[in-house]
C-alpha cells in the first residue's frame, strides 16, 4: 500500500514586480536664476545645473526636460506631480526637508548683501529702517528672517518674483539692499561692477541640493551616485570651471 501524504500544495509565490524605472524625468526650475539656469539669448536654457543635470540624465539612461515654474511654488509642483525633480540652486533647508527627499549636497552657497556702488551701507546694522529685496519663496527669505534683529529693524522685506527685477529696483533707487545667493549675485555684480557692491556681512552658508519627491528615494539615490561618478570623474569640475572658471564643487 503506498501511502499518499496529505500536505497542502504550496503555490508558486508569484516574484515582487521590479520597480518601474522612469524614461523620463521633468526638473522644474527658475529660468531667470543664471548661472544656475536661465535663458541666453536665443531663448535656450543653460546655465550650470542644465549643465549638471543634463549630464546626470545621460548616466541614468533617462530623458531630461525641463519645465520654468513658479519658483514660490515649487514644492506644490513637486508634490503635485507636476515636475519630478527640483534642480536649480536649491537649497537644503530644516523647513524644506520635511516635503523634500534631498541628495547630498554638491554646491556651497552664501546669502551676500548687494547695494548700489553708492549706498552709504556697509553692514548688515545698517539696513536698519531701510527696504531690503528678496525672491519670493528663495532662501534668502528664510535667511534674513532668522536674523530677527536685522529683520524686525527693517522697514520692509520686499519680496520679488525674481532677482533681476530686484537688482532694477536697486538700481533706480526704489530698493536700499538685495539678499541673494552669492553665485547669483556674484554672476550680475561682476557685469556691473561700477553699479553693485557686496557687503562683507552676510547672511549665512548654506548647501545646494537636488529635491525630489519624499518617496522617490529610488532616484533620489540614483542622482546620488550619478553625482557622486560625476565629481570622481572630474565631470563636475569640469562644468563647474566652465561656469564659475574653477571647480567649486563640494566633494
Amino acid at each position: 500500500m503506498v501511502m499518499v501524504g496529505c500536505g497542502k500544495k504550496e503555490e508558486p509565490v508569484a516574484a515582487a514586480p521590479a520597480p518601474v524605472v522612469a524614461k523620463a524625468i521633468v526638473i522644474g526650475l527658475d529660468d531667470n536664476f543664471p548661472p544656475m539656469g536661465f535663458r541666453d539669448d536665443r531663448n535656450e536654457l543653460v546655465g550650470f545645473d542644465i549643465d549638471l543635470a543634463k549630464e546626470a540624465g545621460k548616466r541614468l539612461g533617462v530623458e531630461v526636460t525641463f519645465k520654468p515654474i513658479d519658483w514660490s511654488a515649487k514644492e506644490s509642483e513637486l508634490n503635485g506631480k507636476r515636475i519630478d525633480v527640483l534642480w536649480n540652486g536649491l537649497t537644503i533647508t530644516e523647513e524644506r526637508k520635511a516635503n523634500i527627499l534631498f541628495t547630498k549636497p554638491y554646491l556651497e552657497n552664501r546669502q551676500i548683501v548687494v547695494v548700489a556702488e553708492s549706498s552709504g551701507i556697509t553692514s548688515k546694522a545698517q539696513l536698519k529702517g531701510k527696504v531690503v529685496g528678496v525672491q519670493d519663496g528663495s532662501s534668502a527669505v528664510d535667511a534674513v528672517q532668522k536674523d530677527e534683529a536685522t529683520a524686525k529693524s527693517l522697514k520692509e522685506l520686499k519680496k520679488f518674483g525674481d532677482n533681476v527685477t530686484a537688482l532694477m529696483d536697486l538700481s533706480a533707487g526704489r530698493l536700499d539692499a538685495l539678499v541673494v545667493d552669492e553665485i547669483v549675485g556674484r554672476y550680475y555684480t561682476a557685469k556691473k561692477p561700477r553699479d553693485y557692491r557686496v557687503l562683507e556681512d552676510n547672511f549665512g552658508t548654506e548647501d545646494y541640493g537636488v529635491g525630489t519627491r519624499k518617496d522617490d528615494t529610488e532616484l533620489a539615490a540614483k542622482l546620488d551616485k550619478a553625482l557622486d561618478d560625476m565629481k570622481a570623474d572630474g565631470t563636475a569640475a569640469k562644468i563647474s570651471t566652465q561656469w564659475f572658471g574653477k571647480d567649486i564643487v563640494k566633494k
